[in-house]
């Protein structure tokens, strides 16, 4: 039996802590053990401590009398099907600690693989089915269990054959563009002399199922090679968009963007070819000599070229979120519907794949584009470092289910952030090693950074890089907010600005920004003292402050007429109605709140609710099951508090 350091994992894993004593204190598995594992299961895994309680955060450990009952009754519950569906434990899982001369059993609880999930209680998948989100255990929807199931049974999601569709749903013109890839990649290849029909069954865009008889376009076929309309009518979620922002930031304007808009095919196809040139459109990196001759193909050309297939060929096409690509002066980034079918440490490390629309990668690799078993990733990672730049982050959001990639053009210790950090710690600063300031320097370019990213980052073990943050914290250096997996760690003022500091100019803009001309969204009429604070009104009528990463509905009053009609009308059930079903209140918040940060206040008044009721009733239950966030997370309270729905990556 090992002591234990429970401050030594706090940083690195999802913890729950279970008193378990049963009610004569010779004790019991809880109830609410089987959410948890369920939860920790379907999502990264995480340890379940029984023997200790805990209450906002403070631990105390109070032990077990008898954990040999407490192991037996878990196994048998484990393998009994009509409680938990799958038994993913062993012995080697479960192993009793000393903490504070206690004894208590420390349960880890490992990740199911795509071929295990879902994990399930009572024997019925729906309505039994948790994730992990944040500290807490959450009932997944019907749709996201029918979404494990359809990525436990299809290796390849896109090899769907869809009832209806043929030939005339393929854009000609695309397909003639890929043949001609195709040829100048590999100029004797047998398919370069089939018709079109047999080459699209060659691509396996066309097949046959042997089994059932049935054949047909498929899902990959449509993707790659579909009509717009066509593509909307097979695949109704389908959406992809690409964003070229003007300024470091998080904020929705854009100074060019392509989207389907009826002006071309919306095709996967077409959307690469158009994004991959504006991604390396006045891309700084030098070109290299290779035997005398100038490479264009450099190796960020590379990287930013895997980057987009990845993307793309691993997409959720069945999920509503869209494909996102977004251009800024200081960085690259790919979002893509889904969570990622491998940890995300193996992703990184390389040498195994599990592509979720496989026959959409072999088409990109047909003509050159995209890399095989699983070395994308280290290829992405590779031409980053080839520049010196920070190390890409990988990361994955379970609500709803996305995958971020994020390419920052920056140096790892830039001298200008060493020299700011200089000045404004002093020695503290300089006593600090190459990690330490390393770390430093990570949160003064990212502003906020986890345990998990600081891994990437830092050639430093994990308990290691747990008790150096912990110092850092101690000595001033940096502030850190939340608990476990979720804390965060931002320079000391760093943070998430507050209401005090956005909204002091807000009444003194009121009498400039009434009577703004109306203009496009992403444009902006601002009087001179507006400027000079960093803060306007957009064309809409919402504040804009270059201290918040997008628009706020502080008022109504100040909305253009069109614009506060549009939202009174998406509020019109909860607005007639006093009585409304809670999920579809929900629907409603989370509709309105998409894009922007609406206040409290406002949004109470577009609701017809009071503002209390409104807070306690639904947006508390929104902002832990992550699916709002707070304009102002250290002041969640806050009068001026604003929420904007979560499903936009910065």
């Amino acid at each position: 039996m090992n002591n234990f350091d429970l401050n030594a994992i706090s940083e690195t894993v999802d913890l729950e802590c279970k008193l378990a004593h049963g009610k004569d204190g010779q004790g019991e598995i809880p109830k609410d053990f089987w959410p948890t594992y369920s939860a920790m299961a379907n999502t990264r895994g995480g340890q379940i401590l029984l023997g200790l309680s805990e209450k906002n955060g403070a631990f105390q450990v109070r032990g077990l009398t008898n954990p040999n009952k407490l192991r037996t009754d878990l196994f048998n519950t484990l393998n009994n099907p009509s409680k938990v569906n799958i038994n993913l434990l062993t012995d080697e899982h479960i192993c009793e600690k000393l903490l504070d001369g206690k004894t208590i059993l420390a349960i880890n609880v490992p990740a199911a693989n795509r071929k295990q999930k879902p994990v399930y209680l009572h024997g019925q998948p729906l309505g039994n089915t948790y994730k992990r989100l944040h500290d807490g255990d959450r009932l997944c929807s019907d749709e996201d269990v029918k979404r494990m199931f359809a990525e436990q049974i299809e290796d390849a999601r896109d090899a769907r054959i869809l009832n209806g569709f043929g030939i005339d749903d393929i854009d000609l013109e695309s397909l003639r563009i890929y043949r001609q890839m195709l040829r100048d990649e590999k100029p004797g290849h047998p398919f370069l002399e089939q018709e079109d029909f047999a080459f699209l069954e060659s691509l396996r865009a066309w097949r046959r199922d042997r089994s059932t008889g049935e054949s047909g376009l498929t899902l990959a076929g449509l993707l790659m090679f579909g009509k717009w309309a066509s593509i909307q009518e097979g695949i109704p979620h389908y959406f992809v968009d690409y964003q070229e922002r003007p300024e470091a930031k998080t904020e929705k304007r854009w100074t060019d963007r392509l989207v389907p808009d009826g002006s071309w095919t919306g095709n996967i196809f077409e959307f690469y070819r158009k994004v991959y040139r504006k991604l390396i459109a006045d891309l700084k990196v030098p070109f290299s000599l290779k035997e005398g001759q100038r490479q264009e193909d450099t190796p960020v050309h590379e990287a930013l070229r895997e980057a987009l297939v990845n993307t793309l060929v691993h997409a959720d096409y069945t999920a509503r979120l869209s494909v996102l690509v977004v251009k800024r002066p200081d960085m690259f980034g790919f979002r893509n519907p889904g969570a990622l079918r491998l940890p995300i440490e193996q992703i990184i490390r390389g040498g195994e794949s599990d592509c979720r629309n496989r026959n959409l990668h072999q088409m990109f690799l047909m003509v050159g584009l995209g890399e095989r078993s699983g070395s994308g990733m280290p290829k992405i990672y590779s031409g980053w470092k080839s520049q010196h730049w920070r190390p890409p982050a990988l990361e994955e959001k379970l609500e709803p289910e996305q995958t971020l990639l994020k390419l920052q053009l920056a140096d790892l210790l830039p001298n200008n952030v060493l020299e700011g950090l200089k000045k404004r710690f002093g020695t503290l600063f300089g006593a600090l090693d190459y990690t330490g300031r390393l770390v430093m320097a990570t949160a003064s370019i990212e502003r906020v950074v986890t345990h998990t990213r600081l891994l990437e980052i830092c050639d430093a073990h994990s308990h290691d890089l747990s008790l150096l943050l912990s110092q850092l914290v101690k000595q001033g250096l940096l502030d850190s907010d939340g608990r476990s997996r979720g804390t965060i760690y931002f320079l000391p003022g760093d943070a998430m600005p507050t209401p005090e500091e956005v909204f002091p100019y807000i009444d003194n803009m009121r009498s400039t920004s009434e009577h703004l001309p109306a203009s496009s969204e992403y444009s902006t009429e601002t009087s001179e003292t507006m400027e000079t604070k960093g803060s306007s009104r957009d064309g809409f009528g919402r504040f804009v402050t270059n201290q918040i990463s997008h628009p706020i509905i502080d008022d109504l009053s100040h909305l253009k007429a069109e614009f506060r009609s549009k939202l009174e009308n998406l509020a019109e059930e909860p607005r007639q109605q006093n009585k409304l079903k809670a999920e579809r209140m929900k629907h409603v918040i989370l509709t309105l709140c998409q894009d922007q940060f609406i206040s409290l206040a406002a949004l109470a008044k577009l609701l017809n609710r009071n503002p209390d009721g409104l807070r306690q009733q639904y947006l508390k239950q929104l902002v832990k099951e992550a699916k709002i966030v707070l304009a102002f997370p250290t002041t969640p309270t806050h009068e001026k508090q604003a929420y904007r729905t979560s499903s936009e990556p910065s």
